[in-house]
């Protein structure tokens, strides 16, 4: 969460914005005078300011998942390694926002939200494309695929005009250096029909179709450095 914050607070030049699930969840433990202190120290790429959202973010949690799921953010110490690979990170993706042109992040879905999720918000939208940032070590997983198309199908039921400027949509790894795309008009229409009606909210039942869903979105996507 640090590196996609902190390259959204450097894009946009709006700590609060980028760190606002940050705040709501310290709002919630009623330490918003410990958030905001965080907050006033995010300034760039200094080992200060990295350190300071890292604490920033552990406050995330209280939000998505309840205070029973918090430990205290003074325990969250990364080491200079660990701060300058976030520097690195946050390096790339500040680069790839700024590139594609940032239209939308953090944002929620509101409008689109169903009796099967109720709750969710997305990464970012840019001229073109809506992205997931991932910093794992790994390639997007099938959850990830699925993820990722559903706030898509989401977001254009949403009370957000900048889905209708869509054209693909994506993962971007900073820690690889990789983004993986796909257009949406090479999306099946029976894989949209399928996730719309069966994951997304009018059918609880699963079935082995899902499995092929998922296999389609995968095949579908190639990795681009």
């Amino acid at each position: 969460m640090a590196v996609d914050y902190l390259s959204r607070a450097i894009t946009s030049h709006d700590r609060r914005h980028a760190f606002q699930v940050s705040l709501l969840g310290a709002r919630l433990l009623g330490r918003q005078d410990t958030a905001y202190a965080l907050l006033n120290q995010v300034d760039g790429l200094t080992h200060a300011s990295i350190r300071a959202a890292c604490k920033l973010t552990g406050f995330d949690v209280v939000y998505r998942a309840g205070a029973s799921s918090y430990k205290p953010v003074e325990g969250i110490n990364p080491d200079n390694t660990t701060i300058n690979n976030i520097a690195m990170m946050v390096g790339r993706l500040s680069h790839f926002f700024e590139t594609n042109h940032l239209l939308l992040d953090g944002f929620d879905l509101a409008g689109a939200y169903t009796k099967l999720i109720r709750k969710g918000d997305g990464d970012v939208v840019t001229s073109g494309g809506m992205w997931d940032v991932k910093v794992s070590r790994s390639k997007p997983s099938a959850k990830n695929t699925l993820q990722i198309l559903i706030y898509w199908l989401m977001g254009l039921r949403s009370i957000h005009p900048q889905f209708k400027q869509v054209e693909k949509i994506g993962i971007v790894n900073p820690r690889l250096g990789k983004v993986w795309e796909i257009a949406v008009d090479m999306i099946p229409p029976e894989t949209i029909q399928y996730v719309s009606t069966e994951v997304i909210g009018y059918k609880r039942r699963r079935s082995k179709m899902l499995s092929a869903v998922i296999e389609k979105l995968l095949t579908g996507y190639g990795a681009n450095k």
